[in-house]
């Protein structure tokens, strides 16, 4: 059976962040994935630069869209993922929130990691739960 993509996005429950703002900054994340490879792409042609995403990701978005979301501890701990999803060549949307509503400073909330196939994602957040 072939493996279908799937993006994990991972919260930082050291924040306290109320459900709404979960939501919403997950939100962010899932499409950073997508924004970031469009502005990393030096050209006025979007469609150009997309067509510059791992194959996964394309057959993500002509899929069934499968998000997973867990938690992790601490900042420390989601930046070694973004280290890890790198050297990986796994896709990573961070979200640095700029503290005008909940929280009060700057903070990096989320990190979406994929669209990837689940044998790549799973060595990388397999050990974290559900949110």
């Amino acid at each position: 059976m072939k493996e279908e993509p799937k993006q994990v996005i991972v919260v930082r429950k050291d924040l306290n962040m109320r459900k709404g703002k979960i939501a919403a900054q997950c939100s962010h994340a899932s499409m950073k994935v997508f924004f970031d490879r469009i502005t990393e792409f030096n050209s006025d042609d979007e469609f150009m630069a997309i067509s510059y995403l791992p194959q996964e990701a394309f057959e993500w978005i002509e899929g069934s869209f499968v998000k997973i979301i867990v938690g992790c501890d601490t900042k420390d701990e989601l930046e070694s993922l973004i280290i890890d999803a790198e050297v990986a060549g796994i896709l990573t949307g961070v979200i640095i929130d700029e503290g005008r509503t909940e929280l009060k400073e700057p903070a990096m909330t989320c990190v979406a990691f994929g669209p990837a196939y689940p044998s790549k994602l799973n060595k990388l957040t397999g050990h974290l739960k559900l949110l």
